[in-house]
């Protein structure tokens, strides 16, 4: 009766085991994914529009916009700057 999998197991079984190539890439794309909501949510927090932030950062606002809906990579550099001189936040980064 207890045909439940984990999220885990559920992955292993989609997205391939911790350490091939197929799963690193979408734990890559899940981050990215995730990055570009935490961000969109303490923009619209701080009520700033994705070119109001990018003006502030020295950035374009297409380049805030592939940020949010996950589609672009960035340099941890590149975060700080927007979180900390853009939003007037503080990053802080955990190794688990």
């Amino acid at each position: 009766m207890n045909n439940l999998t984990s999220f885990e197991e559920h992955l292993d079984k989609h997205r391939g085991k911790v350490g091939s190539e197929n799963r690193a890439k979408f734990d890559a794309d899940s981050l990215a994914f995730r990055i570009g909501i935490m961000l969109q949510e303490a923009r619209k927090e701080a009520k700033m529009t994705q070119e109001e932030l990018a003006d502030k950062t020295g950035t374009k606002k297409s380049y805030i916009s592939r940020i949010e809906s996950g589609k672009s990579d960035i340099q941890l550099s590149t975060f700080f700057r927007i979180i900390e001189m853009g939003l007037g936040r503080t990053l802080n980064i955990a190794i688990g």
